[in-house]
């Protein structure tokens, strides 16, 4: 247990099982599940844990309390990761209030078999919760990225309980660095839901926020003003490095062989930094990542089945489906006979905003000749132009 303030105690859990979260992300340090009981006249558990942690979790909140009864159970999201636990907590606390959205209430009974009649309390957008000299306030923060979320505002500490907002991947034993942990968390998580994020960010910039606390990560007490930058470049879809991105795929060697002639041409021209990424062995979540990180990308890959190679269209959907936009993109197809992968892959961005595509484009037909080289030549011109 450890003591986030005088009053405030975290009785998370950390989860050293778990492989892929959410069944697609690897993360390899693990999981961290937060909780944290608020200690007043009277008391506050602000969400449950993972149902593979709720003994060790309810142990943990025991302790906070030291024999006392929790008041209120505060439910700010409904993912089982923090909700699978209520019902074993009401076993043993019977006498708690639960605190939740109305669509949050909905979903406890399809997660759950409760009976709830007076015993909950249907938390209002902007509403507040006394504990006595601690004030809980209600700050609704729909899709974000669930449809019943709310943070959490306690204003004599001055404590923003962020829900999975401004969570990473990772147990909090491990030491890593928190941006880029974040970064594959958010954009995998939340990236699809800028728009709600910049909403609940015009929110917090009225609050005096000292502490957050998230659902995933460490507690944050210091230099907030990064993690807020960073969430804000991230929610408005900006790039947030300069540099260029490359994703391949490769069946024989030969767009690989142009792939590793444009990074050589784009690193003697001075180009800030180069990331080059094998779309059918590196893993794909970090892909993503450094595809929203950079301001420009290039997607290289051959026509296959009269199409593009799967590995190349999981990838680009990875994209779409979490509005990449405001970015400069280059292809590079290859083709032995009827080449088609930059019209594909141009036809699959149709939807997405402020995309500026490079004049260059290049063909190969089979492997890399005088001509194709000189294209590469000039794609790398374009790309350090600015």
């Amino acid at each position: 247990m450890t003591t986030v303030t005088e009053a405030i105690r975290y009785v998370g859990v950390n989860d050293h099982h778990v492989d892929l979260f959410e069944g697609q992300y690897p993360v390899p340090n693990g999981m961290a599940y937060n909780s944290y009981v608020i200690l007043d006249e009277k008391t506050a558990v602000m969400d449950t844990v993972d149902i593979l942690f709720t003994e060790e979790w309810l142990k943990n909140v025991a302790e906070a309390l030291g024999g006392r009864k929790p008041d209120y159970l505060v439910i700010q999201h409904m993912e089982p990761d923090h909700s699978a636990s209520i019902e074993a907590f009401l076993k043993v606390y019977p006498d708690t209030t639960v605190v939740a959205t109305a669509k949050a209430f909905a979903m406890i009974g399809q997660f759950f078999d409760l009976d709830l009649e007076g015993r909950k309390l249907v938390a209002e957008n902007g509403a507040s919760l006394s504990l006595g000299s601690h004030e809980l306030h209600f700050v609704f923060a729909p899709m974000v990225h669930w449809p019943e979320v709310m943070m959490t505002y306690e204003s004599t500490d001055k404590v923003l309980f962020s829900a999975d907002g401004f969570g990473k991947f990772g147990a909090l034993d491990t030491e890593e660095d928190w941006d880029c942990e974040a970064r594959r968390y958010y954009i995998g998580i939340v990236g699809k839901y800028g728009a709600q994020v910049q909403n609940v960010l015009k929110k917090a910039a009225d609050l005096d926020i000292q502490i957050i606390c998230p659902l995933h990560g460490p507690v944050l007490k210091e230099n907030l003003a990064h993690y807020l930058e960073k969430y804000d470049i991230w929610s408005s879809y900006r790039a947030e490095s300069e540099g260029v991105m490359i994703a391949y795929t490769s069946v024989y060697g030969h767009t690989k062989a142009a792939v590793e002639l444009l990074a050589d041409k784009l690193r003697e021209k001075g180009c800030p930094k180069v990331v080059v990424c094998d779309l059918a062995r590196d893993e794909m979540t970090e892909a993503v990542e450094d595809a929203f990180r950079y301001g420009k990308l290039v997607l290289a890959t051959t026509t296959y089945n009269a199409d593009i190679f799967p590995f190349m269209k999981h990838f680009i959907d990875h994209l779409t489906e979490r509005n990449y936009q405001n970015r400069t993109i280059g292809l590079i197809e290859n083709g032995s006979w009827a080449p088609l992968a930059n019209k594909i892959m141009k036809g699959k961005f149709e939807k997405s905003k402020n995309i500026t595509w490079l004049e260059t484009e290049v063909t190969i037909k089979s492997a890399l000749n005088a001509e194709s080289s000189a294209q590469i030549e000039a794609m790398a011109d374009e790309l350090c132009r600015e």
